[in-house]
This record gives structure tokens, sequence and C-alpha cells, in this order.
């Protein structure tokens, strides 16, 4: 009973997992969301936006002076001497008694008498001893600090060229999330058009098959011969062919959407506008826009001016080459042994206050960092014109095309009421025995392929509208992708 139990939850489990990886809808909006979510691009320029946060702040903590601390132990396998053996070899150990009689002093001790001289080995010891430097446990240390006070422009120039930087990350960002929208709306919208073709293909091979079935009774009857019977097979057997190119076209569509979107690759995915009928023309409609105002806006325009700024700072960087530097110098440092008071095996220091001045004289080679500097700017600058005038262009072309496929929109519903006329008449007239099934068949043709007409023209107003709004700058997502700086 038990196992019963555990293997209908079993079923239960699966099936109800089919049923959610089958009936999974996602709207345009929900594809957008979890495309930005999950992006690899997307997260990439999110941690580059990070790393320009971080490098700013330490471009910003050059203004505030650096702190150092070393320490270092030696050990040394001879001591140091101040004073050679053969000095203190003369230092005598007796004394020669001299010859006192010429002075008229009375001779006690015989002339040339030596008496040991103890004080003579002592004084040697100690003035040897104290002379001599133990050189085995030598220990230095210190505590630097260099505040800079002039630096020719460099630091202000760095902090801002990180300022820059940061914003150019985020412009940079922006980019890459207006392409992936743009893709996520390039699938979704294909995954619409492929699944009211389908719908449309699986209704032309009903429709064939149901026409196959009546000529086969109808060339038992005589009243059709077998030449209607097999262009009729020939035609279902290309439509059942392009049927099940639309369904293996849907399929790896809907995988590619999921893939964009992050989510497990599957061709069950459903999209909100499958059944898509119409599209309400007022949509299509352009907006009346300043292009110059527009082209300001680009995030590719934004980027250009950052990258021209950084490459103006670059230019002072390069310039400050030529200006001195100037910097406050302070520390403390001990030793072991010191010699402040004589020479003492114990760590005593001292403090140290100073102003170090650089003057640089290398100007050739800074003459050619400043002019490489000035050229780079130049590049910019031309690539940033550049850039404005195609933003021009494409901006034009987006705009004409949005019109062009409002028209052909127009076009294809006039095409349709045509095509339907037309198949009524057709199928009336085939009924009554007055139209050939060769005649049916290309009023059937016909309005396939109006239909066709008709999904393909609202798929491209949607992407038109689209392109353009990428074009003028809009904010498709309308969302932030931004991280919170300073925070993991």
């Amino acid at each position: 009973m038990i196992k019963k139990i555990f293997l209908v939850l079993l079923l239960f489990l699966a099936f109800s997992s089919g049923l959610s990886a089958q009936d999974q809808v996602l709207s345009l909006p929900d594809c957008r969301k979890k495309a930005i979510a999950n992006n690899k691009t997307l997260r990439i320029a999110t941690e580059q936006e990070r790393v320009a946060y971080y490098e700013k702040k330490e471009a910003y903590l050059m203004y505030f002076p650096k702190v150092s601390l070393t320490a270092g132990y030696s050990h040394f396998s001879q001591d140091l001497h101040l004073i050679s053996s053969s000095a203190l070899s003369g230092i005598p150990t007796s004394i020669t008694v001299p010859d006192l009689t010429q002075f008229g002093l009375p001779q006690l001790i015989p002339a040339g008498t030596e008496i040991p001289f103890s004080a003579g080995q002592t004084i040697k010891d100690e003035l040897s001893k104290a002379t001599t430097i133990d050189l085995s446990n030598i220990w230095v240390g210190g505590v630097s600090l260099v505040q800079p006070l002039f630096a020719g422009g460099k630091i202000v120039a760095a902090n801002q060229i990180r300022a820059y930087a940061l914003e150019l990350a985020k412009s940079q960002a922006d980019t890459k999330l207006v392409d992936v929208i743009v893709e996520v709306d390039q699938a979704y919208w294909q995954v619409v058009s492929l699944s009211s073709k389908k719908a449309l293909a699986e209704s032309y091979v009903a429709l064939l098959s149901k026409i196959a079935n009546d000529l086969d009774v109808m060339v038992k009857e005589g009243v059709a011969t077998k030449a209607d019977k097999l262009s009729v097979d020939v035609k279902l057997n290309e439509a059942e062919m392009a049927l099940t190119k639309v369904n293996n076209g849907l399929s790896l569509s809907k995988m590619l959407l999921c893939q964009l979107c992050g989510i497990q690759i599957s061709d069950q995915l459903k999209v909100a506008d499958e059944n898509i009928k119409d599209i309400s023309l007022d949509e299509a409609q352009t907006d009346m826009v300043n292009i110059d105002e527009v082209i300001e806006n680009r995030p590719e325009v934004h980027s250009l001016i950052l990258a021209e700024k950084i490459y103006k700072k670059k230019e002072r960087v390069a310039f400050a080459e030529y200006l001195p530097t100037v910097g406050l110098t302070a520390g403390y440092a001990w030793t072991n042994p010191s010699a402040f008071d004589g020479l003492e095996y114990k760590f005593k220091g001292m403090w140290n206050v100073g102003v170090l001045a650089t003057v640089p004289l290398n100007f050739f080679t800074s003459s050619a960092k400043y002019n490489a500097a000035k050229t780079e700017t130049v590049i910019k600058q031309l690539e940033l014109d550049e850039a404005k005038e195609k933003i021009r262009l494409q901006i034009n072309q987006s705009t004409y095309k949005l019109a062009e496929a409002h028209k052909n929109l127009q076009s294809s519903q006039k095409n349709i009421e045509k095509a339907n006329e037309n198949l009524r008449y057709a199928n009336v007239g085939f009924e009554e025995g007055v139209v050939s099934p060769s005649d049916v068949l290309a009023a059937h043709t016909a309005w396939i392929q109006a239909h066709s007409d008709l999904i393909d023209a609202q798929i491209e107003l949607k992407l038109c509208r689209v392109y353009l709004d990428k074009a003028i700058g809009r904010n498709l997502a309308n969302v932030n992708i931004h991280p919170s700086l300073g925070k993991k």
C-alpha cells in the first residue's frame, strides 16, 4: 500500500513539473526582466562598474599621506672593532726599570729589571670591549609618512579620470542593456511570428486534406480528373513540409528565447502574444523628436564624450611630467644597538621631518608622452564626430522604416480583405462545380500568402518601433541595472 502511494506521488510530481514547464507563459516585459536579471554580459558590465567605483576611491586616497612601517633584522658573522689589534698591542703589560742613577736618584731595583704590569692587560681588555660593536643581532625599524604637496596636477587629473571612468562604465552598461533588450524583443516576436504561421500552416494542411478527400469522391464520380487530384496531393506535400519547417523553427526560436532569458532551454515555452490577431495602427505613429538632442542622449555618444574628457585629463597627466613634485616627509626610526648615548644594546630612536622635491630633467621623454596624449584626444574627437553622423543616419533610417512598416501593414490588411473575398467566391464556385480545383488552390494559396504577409507586417511594425526607440535613446525596459556601489 505504501509503495502504491509513493508511486502515485512520484507520478503526480512528474506530471505537475511537466505542466509547469508546458504552461509557463511569459509576456514581453517578463522576458525582458528575466534577461536583465540573468544575462552574463550585463552582469559583467555591473562588475566592471563596481571596479571603476573602487578605482575612483583609490584615486581619492592619493590626496592623503602614505604611511609605511619597515622593520629588519640582520646577523653578521664578525663583530666591528673600532681599534685595531695592532694599536691595542702598544699597551704594555710589564714595565722595565730605567737607570735612575743618571738622574741622581738611588737605584733600589737594578736597571733593566721587568716588573709585571697587570693593569695594562685589564686596560687592553676593557678598551677592546668598549670599542667592539656586536653585529650578531642587528635590529632596525621605522615609520615613515609622505604627504604630497604639489604633483604638477597629476593627482587632481587622476581623480577626474576615475570619476569619468565610473560614468563611462555606467554608460557602457546602459548600451549593453539596450542591446540585450533588442535581442530579446527580436527573439520574442520571432516566436510570435512562427506561432501564428504554424497555426496558419496547420489550417492550410487541414484544408488541403479536405480538398484531397473531396477530389477522391469527385474522381470516382467522374466530375474531376486524376490530374486535379495529383496537383492537390503535391500542394498537400508541400504544405506538410512547410509545416515541419515552421515547427522546427518555432522550437529553435523558443529555445533561443529561453537562453536569452536565462531559464532552462525548452521548446515548451509559451509567450503571451502567440495568438495575436491585430495591432493598433496608433502604436505605429512616429514621434517628432529633436535629433540633435537625441544624439546627445545616446549612451554611445555619452561614452565617447566621457572618453574624450578622459584623454583630455591624460594630457594634463602627461604635461605634469614637466613639473616638479614636492612632498612633506616625516618619520620615526629606531635601532638596536643604538649609539645616541654611547653604544647601548637597547631600542632607541629619533624623529625626522623634511621636505622632498623632485625636478624632472627628461624633457624629451615627457614631450613624447604629451604629444601622444594630445593625438589620442584628437582620435576620440574624430570618433565622436563620426558616431554622431552615423547615429543621425540611423535615426532617419529607423524613422523611414517605421513609416514604411506602417504603410505595409495597412496594405496587408487591405490584401486580407481581397483574399477573403476571392476565397469565398472560389469555395462557392467549387461547390457548385463552376470553378476548377486549380483555381481553388490558387485562391487558397493567395489567402495563405496574404495572412502570412499580415503576420510579417505586424511583427515588422513591432520591431521597427523597438529599433526607433533604440535609435532615439529611449529606455526600453525602464529599469536600473546599476549596482549599489560599495556593497557586495
